[in-house]
């Protein structure tokens, strides 16, 4: 590592609600490819746009236990392999978060640079994004907590904002100290705010030495270090992944950087940035973002259009047909539909707490659910039985298994799976089948080359997830809770 050294601190938690449906806690939108030019997923993209910055060292990144198996999978589709992915087994939001990869940082005897991103942030312009950060790393050497301010080019309600001492000019590169931060002002305040140039919208990213952070953090809020510190001395490692104690890490306070830290600091900088930063944060910043055509519609999927203007319209599945229709948000996933005036979509966020509230699945979980060994998709269930599709990874494994209240029913779609019950082993093609009865101890693997295809039928009393008993899993999910296959 050397002096200059640069590590990104990649923060991957959040739910972001507000893009149900396609955005779900199960699944949330920092793991999606929303952008209908690249095929690259908010995290890949955040990491990528790294790529040629001086002194660029491997990431840290840190996400939610239940994510792990999707972070570690999207960083090897990128052929990146990060120096550590620290689980957190609650969230307590941005502060623990930046202490713990902090304290990860200095580990080994550095002090390196760390630059704080957020996972699901989009920048247009890249060039101009890494030039800002070199100015960064000049005030970050010299002892002070950079936070980059975006320009504003409207009076949003949706960010705070943060006050210099001073005007700030872009095209320099300087970075003022940092007077204020300013909650999510109304509309008022905001349109006022935007006509100074003081003043800049909080991006959530910094730039700051990892001994510096930790000094102002062991000043302003000692317990997030102490705590912070126990967690990671009493860590598990498992396989690829460093998980936290859960114990000392709950006990943190829940709290952002910006409230333990930047806004009592005296070594806050500000440093504005103009590259085409959006935090995603709604469908109608998505539109804001996208490609259009030339009736200003952002189109993807199977969608067709007659006399509409200024939508976005997005269809995973079924036909989508929009016929006049204006400033409307229209997104079909297979088990659920969005329709919104776009001036509304920041509200989104609200119908999912009620979904959770009213206990509606589809608040939270999307039908197909995500595994380290490929994915299941529910394609319909009834009070006593369901049936799902299946994709096994080549060369991949389910645990060796039993369930209590559940039989199955295997069919091979595509593929050979290798079948164990019992402790006996078979080999099954396409169009073959086997049955799985309730009790039998049992493992499904795919030894081929491509992906194995395969219908489950799920019949008992009870086909909740956690009707899983493990016995060996080749993903270390024994020692964590016999649940989720």
């Amino acid at each position: 590592m050397t002096v200059n050294s640069l590590v990104p601190v990649i923060l991957c938690g959040g739910s972001g609600t507000r893009l149900w449906p396609l955005s779900r806690e199960s699944y949330p939108k920092q793991y999606l490819a929303l952008n209908t030019e690249t095929k690259k997923t908010l995290l890949q993209q955040t990491n990528e746009r790294l790529v040629g910055l001086e002194g660029l060292e491997k990431p840290i990144l840190l996400c939610n236990e239940d994510h792990r198996f999707i972070v570690a999978e999207q960083m090897r589709e990128i052929n990146t392999t990060p120096q550590a992915i620290i689980l957190e087994p609650i969230g307590r939001n941005t502060a623990p978060a930046i202490a713990v990869a902090a304290l990860q940082a200095i580990s080994k005897g550095h002090d390196p640079l760390l630059l704080v991103l957020a996972a699901d942030h989009e920048i247009q312009n890249i060039t101009e994004f890494q030039r800002v950060i070199e100015f960064g790393k000049t005030y970050a050497q010299q002892g002070r907590l950079v936070t980059f301010g975006i320009i504003p080019s409207s009076a949003e309600t949706g960010y705070g904002y943060i006050e210099a001492t001073e005007a700030l000019c872009q095209e320099k590169g300087i970075g003022l100290p940092i007077e204020r931060f300013i909650e999510k002002p109304n509309k008022n305040k905001a349109e006022k705010l935007i006509k100074d140039s003081r003043f800049t919208w909080n991006s959530g990213m910094f730039l700051f030495k990892a001994s510096v952070i930790l000094n102002e953090l062991e000043r302003l809020s000692p317990e997030i270090v102490n705590y912070c510190k126990t967690a990671l001395e009493e860590d598990l490692a498992d396989l690829d992944f460093l998980r936290l104690d859960m114990e000392s890490f709950k006990s943190c306070p829940k709290v952002s950087i910006d409230i333990a830290v930047m806004e009592k600091t005296k070594l806050g900088t500000v440093l504005p940035l103009n590259a085409g930063w959006s935090d995603v944060g709604s469908w109608k910043s998505l539109w804001d973002t996208s490609k259009k055509n030339n009736d200003g519609n952002c189109v993807d999927g199977r969608v067709i259009i007659e006399n509409s203007k200024n939508c976005y319209l997005k269809s995973e599945h079924r036909l989508l047909v929009a016929l006049g229709l204006e400033n409307l948000i229209a997104i079909e996933t297979n088990d659920a539909i969005l329709i919104a005036d776009k001036e509304h979509s920041q509200h989104v966020g609200k119908i999912v707490k009620l979904l959770e509230k009213e206990g509606i699945p589809e608040g939270k979980t999307h039908r197909k659910i995500y595994r380290p060994w490929g994915h299941y998709t529910t394609i319909v269930s009834g009070n006593r039985w369901q049936v799902k599709l299946i994709e096994v990874k080549p060369n991949a494994s389910l645990s060796l298994q039993m369930h209590h209240h559940r039989a199955e029913h295997w069919i091979i779609v595509k593929g050979t799976a290798l079948i164990e019950k019992n402790g006996e082993q078979q080999i099954l093609s396409e169009n073959e089948s086997t049955f799985i009865p309730l009790g039998c101890k049992h493992r499904l693997s795919n030894p081929g080359l491509m992906k194995l295809e395969l219908i489950e039928v799920q019949s008992g009393a009870y086909l909740n997830e956690d009707d899983i008993i493990r016995f060996d899993d080749s993903y270390g999910r024994i020692k964590k809770m016999n649940t989720k296959k």
